[in-house]
């Protein structure tokens, strides 16, 4: 996935000409116009492409600007995560030894450093309104010393920065004109179906506005880094540069702010992604007015709900999201969420997919009251929320009898598990705080359930079916009361170096 570029293209293609055939005197007039009717159905129900986007351009393109940014250039020999940076990828097999052959202050086989230069980029803004408003990503302009803006006429402006939000990817600049500026509106990206046509404009490759065009592909995209974000899936061209310029509707109304694209080699294969016009409102009316975001927040860690912990947890569809773990003195500790609930509801929105809930907590003020309906124990609860502050930092054999394999061990026929308990020696060697509590993992059959679930040797069961489990032998011992119930799938709840979270553990048939 990359960032840093932001425009569209499209291919048209004209409607094929038909070759005229002789007509067989025996077609009548009645099969004729049967005829003609079913071949102009189909293009009654669709809209028909324009003949041109020119005077949609001559509208909008005015109030597209270019970004361009200045800022210091770290030498070459400079930090990598705080260290110095070494001169291969992170990843790379190499690194290891790089980073044994460079010590900490460089003093060893050091590269030469290299005298600072500033480092310049180009990005693409619109303009909001006809004060000198506009907006752009917040990685076009991340880390800048000097900002400046640059109008389709050639005339450029020193930018303030108002604000920006990183976790939408999204920055508020200010220019000061002593001329009414050419501006553009949101529009509604609610309304945006696929299929629709839009219209990209931005400063690709630093070149200079361009105009690319393309329909919407897909809605409600998620991106790695973007959990906050609905993004929209848009085949006009977009690439380098054209990062925060606008992708418009046929009224000429931004629906989408441009941010990134998917690309094996840097360049524009037809998949790009939009940050809605709606969700880029909320945010920009806080940037104008506080300089900063503020979001609601919970205070839990979510997973999403698999077919199988669904059928585990008695629901009837894989859905909501899944509550791994709550955080002390949180809202959702005071409000009495518990681990293991599923939230199927916020404020009377249905969470349909786990990382809904995220963009309805984060659109919540911090201090409302909400209504969260849970489910839980097979039952569905309402409960009240008082939302807080988000903070600056954010923390297959037959299953028979266990069998012991050694004092405070079990196997467990069926899972491909074994498990221990846990002892002062183990907590040390796999790191468990003291006061975690549960069974410790210590083996994971090969293509077993267990193995293609991610469960792995040092992870903590913690808990069954959502009850505590303290020994080896009481946790096959759980598990065997759900087979012989008839339970297929059973839920357990794993702590990985402090983190805990819910796998649906599928138990093997009689």
């Amino acid at each position: 996935m990359q960032f840093g570029s932001a425009s569209a293209r499209s291919h048209f293609t004209e409607a094929g000409v038909m070759p005229r055939h002789r007509c067989r005197p025996a077609l009548t007039l009645g099969a004729l116009a049967v005829a003609a009717l079913l071949a102009v159905t189909p293009a009654a129900f669709a809209r028909s492409a324009p003949e041109s986007f020119a005077d949609l351009v001559e509208q909008v393109a005015p109030a597209v600007v270019t970004v361009t940014t200045v800022r210091t250039a770290s030498p070459q020999t400079s930090t990598f995560e705080g260290e110095r940076q070494m001169p291969v990828p992170p990843g790379s097999p190499y690194r290891d030894f790089f980073e044994r052959f460079f010590d900490r202050d460089g003093s060893q086989g050091q590269m030469p450093r290299l005298p600072q230069a500033p480092a310049t980029g180009v990005g693409s803004g619109f303009i909001l309104d006809t004060d000198g408003t506009i907006v752009t990503n917040n990685h076009v302009i991340a880390g800048a010393e000097e900002i400046e803006v640059t109008l389709t006429d050639g005339q450029a402006f020193e930018a303030e920065l108002i604000g920006r939000d990183e976790k939408t990817d999204l920055a508020l600049l200010k220019i000061e004109s002593e001329n009414p500026l050419p501006s553009v509106a949101f529009g509604d990206s609610d309304k945006v179906r696929v299929g629709d046509w839009v219209m990209a404009v931005g400063n690709p490759f630093g070149l200079g506005g361009s105009v690319t065009a393309g329909i919407v592909s897909a809605r409600g995209r998620d991106l790695a880094g973007g959990t906050l974000i609905d993004f929209l899936q848009i085949d006009a061209a977009i690439n380098r540069g054209n990062s925060g310029g606008p992708a418009f509707n046929d009224k000429g109304e931004v629906v989408g702010i441009n941010t990134a694209i998917f690309s094996p080699n840097g360049g524009n294969v037809g998949i790009g992604f939009a940050i809605p016009a709606n969700l880029a409102k909320h945010v920009i009316a806080q940037l104008r007015e506080h300089g900063t975001v503020e979001r609601g927040w919970l205070g839990v860690r979510i997973q999403p709900v698999t077919p199988e912990m669904a059928e585990a947890l008695g629901l009837d569809e894989p859905r909501g999201a899944l509550v791994a773990s709550i955080e002390a003195d949180s809202p959702a500790a005071e409000a009495g969420l518990e681990a293991g609930d599923v939230i199927l509801g916020w404020d009377g929105r249905d969470v349909a997919r786990f990382k809904d809930l995220s963009r309805f907590v984060a659109a919540t003020r911090a201090g409302d009251k909400v209504k969260v309906e849970v489910w839980r124990k097979e039952k569905a609860r309402t409960l009240s929320v008082t939302t807080g502050k988000m903070p600056s930092t954010q923390r297959m054999a037959a299953f028979d009898k266990p069998s012991k394999k050694a004092s405070g061990a079990a196997q467990l026929p069926g899972t491909g598990l074994t498990v221990t308990d846990l002892t002062p020696q183990l907590r040390e060697r796999f790191g468990i705080d003291e006061e975690q509590t549960g069974v410790l993992i210590t083996g994971v059959e090969d293509y077993s359930n267990a193995a293609e679930q991610g469960l792995r040797p040092g992870d903590v069961i913690a808990s069954v079916s959502m009850e505590p489990v303290a020994t080896a032998q009481e946790t096959a011992e759980k598990l065997l009361e759900l087979r012989e119930a008839d339970q297929e799938v059973a839920m357990i709840k794993v702590s990985r170096q402090g983190s805990e979270t819910f796998f649906a553990l599928r138990l093997a048939d009689a």
